[in-house]
């Protein structure tokens, strides 16, 4: 940056990367509360930049630089993702995608280890086509859970099944939060990313169906009452596959989700409501003076991150501008002198903050933007590559953690099956269930070990291309 929009502060280019503690701060302070809202993250980066206004030596300056990082392209390309990506997802959920998962699951008669094993494959096909790691949980836990405790599943391993398939999906998908976040954050194209990342979702998934094998059953029920299982079911449900997957061929052959959403949610519109899955009057309706629906709630749902994400990227050009990004890469240089030694950091910073947030795009967008892309490029690492570290590391611990609000909901879903289904139907706690995440735990371990290995590991070659080493 140029001296002349170098922005100085009382306190000298540390001071701007107080936005940022700040912002840490609270965030790591709600969650010690087990509050950890993305609306209380709002407070702490807004706290942050106000609090700041007053060491800035040119306040005007201040001010334009706040504007200028929300108008940034990494943080408007995934605001615009998440928008049509939500409204993607709220369409596909509200035409019956997961009753025809459930009654094909049901079926195909299932029972014990081999119902935890389509558990597991459900979920992360739902996750990964729906691209909602939290909205798989809310069906799992709600009709997967009782019945595959009913037919004989061990409890905390079919819990872990679905919280994993989550996770899954979460990492993997085009349209997920965290696989824009990352992709953007890094100036990588989405479906690049998702095609670089299938090694290591897919063997983390490996060694997780390995673990089922052997600890999947040990139920001690072996009859399902249909009844109460039928009103989750609709095997018209299962059509709505169609446009998942050629939403997610489309966000892989062209590295472009508003393209691939919009497509995806024009063809689920026009498939689900000829077979009676929706209709029009469902998706947007204006009653008693307001407007509402699925297309209105799928746009709703994704406002709340758009505006962490606008407020973290101001915190973050705050401290670029500052010449804070400049302070930390001299301190990193000083610790981290090799291509591993720079994953290894980007793995462990992203980790941490996620485990203390138990939220995973925040950490992404803020490690990202401040230090894995700047320190990534230095050393020529592949944005592929970098993408990859901090998604996949945000998608471990976020979901495995006790305190986290994957394990709080599945907890509480549990405890509604319970009363429902009664003892036969365990209420699980979060203690019980982290150590079987397996998904992510297998996915942590598969990250380690490509850092050590390399395995996976590319440089920015000529044209940008990916190569496995750099020419000497």
């Amino acid at each position: 940056m140029s001296k002349e929009k170098q922005l100085s502060f009382y306190g000298g280019p540390w001071t701007s990367f107080l936005p940022f503690f700040i912002f840490l701060f609270v965030a790591i302070y709600i969650s010690v509360l087990k509050a950890p809202d993305v609306k209380g993250m709002w407070v702490g980066s807004m706290a942050g930049i106000m609090i700041t206004f007053f060491l800035a030596k040119d306040k005007i300056k201040y001010s334009e630089t706040v504007i200028e990082g929300m108008a940034d392209k990494i943080a408007i390309i995934p605001i615009a993702c998440w928008i049509f990506a939500g409204v993607f997802a709220s369409v596909l959920r509200s035409s019956g995608l997961v009753q025809g998962v459930i009654w094909g699951a049901y079926h195909v008669g299932a029972k014990g280890m081999v119902f935890v094993i389509i558990t597991f494959l459900s979920s992360a096909l739902f996750a990964t086509a729906a691209g909602t790691g939290f909205g798989t949980i809310v069906a799992g836990m709600s009709v997967l859970y009782p019945a595959g405790v009913l037919l004989g599943a061990n409890p905390v391993i079919l819990a872990g099944a679905i919280v994993g398939g989550g996770a899954f999906g979460d990492n993997l998908a085009p349209v997920s939060d965290t696989t824009i976040c990352s992709a953007a954050s890094q100036g990588a194209d989405v479906g690049g990313v998702v095609k670089s990342r299938l090694r290591y979702s897919i063997t983390a998934s490996i060694m997780t169906l390995i673990i089922i094998v052997m600890f999947g059953g040990g139920g001690s029920v072996s009859n399902v009452p249909y009844e109460t299982l039928a009103r989750y079911m609709n095997p018209k449900g299962l059509i709505m596959l169609i446009p998942a997957a050629i939403t997610i061929y489309i966000a892989i052959k062209k590295g472009d989700i508003i393209y691939a959403t919009t497509i995806g949610t024009i063809v689920s519109i026009c498939i689900a409501i000829p077979f009676g899955l929706n209709s029009f009057s469902n998706l947007f309706y204006i009653k008693d003076g307001a407007v509402g629906g699925v297309l209105v709630n799928g746009v709703a749902g994704m406002i709340e991150i758009c505006i962490l994400a606008l407020l973290i990227l101001s915190c973050v050009h705050i401290m670029k501008a500052g010449g804070g990004d400049k302070k930390l890469l001299e301190l990193a240089e000083k610790f981290v002198k090799t291509v591993a030694a720079v994953e290894a950091s980007i793995a462990l910073l992203v980790s941490i903050m996620s485990a203390i947030m138990g939220l995973n795009a925040p950490p992404i967008l803020a490690i990202g933007t401040s230090y894995a892309k700047p320190l990534g490029e230095k050393y020529k690492i592949h944005p592929y590559r970098r993408a990859n570290l901090l998604d996949a590391t945000a998608c471990t611990l976020a979901y495995s953690l006790p305190w986290t609000p994957a394990l709080l909901l599945a907890q509480s879903l549990a405890k509604e099956a319970s009363g429902q289904f009664g003892d036969l139907v365990p209420a699980l706690t979060p203690t019980q269930m982290a150590p079987w995440i397996i998904y992510c735990w297998a996915l942590l371990v598969v990250i380690g070990f490509s850092i050590v290995t390399g395995w996976g590991r590319t440089f920015v070659g000529e044209n940008n291309e990916p190569v496995k080493a750099l020419s000497k």
